[in-house]
């Protein structure tokens, strides 16, 4: 299915289109933008910022499949601790 993004200012035009797609056949989802204030928190004098959700993670499934690679196995390795 194609997608298009409308802009748009006034909030009755989002009621308008979505009746105009009960009659045309096309759905409306709504996307809204929240704006976040600062959400930076500190672990052990590190700075920790929220990842940004809308990033589309599935690109890389081709990178990661056939490598033979476990999630498990990639925490043991990646995140040891040192005792």
């Amino acid at each position: 299915m194609k997608e298009v993004t409308i802009k748009y200012k006034n909030s009755k035009t989002l009621d308008a289109l979505k009746d105009l797609g009960k009659y045309l056949g096309f759905s409306v989802s709504e996307q809204r933008l929240a704006i976040k204030g600062k959400q930076e928190f500190y672990i052990n004098g590190v700075t920790v910022i929220p990842g940004d959700e809308t990033i589309d993670v599935s690109e890389l499934h081709e990178v990661f499949t056939g490598k033979g690679m476990d999630a498990a196995e990639l925490r043991k390795s990646g995140w040891q601790r040192k005792k």
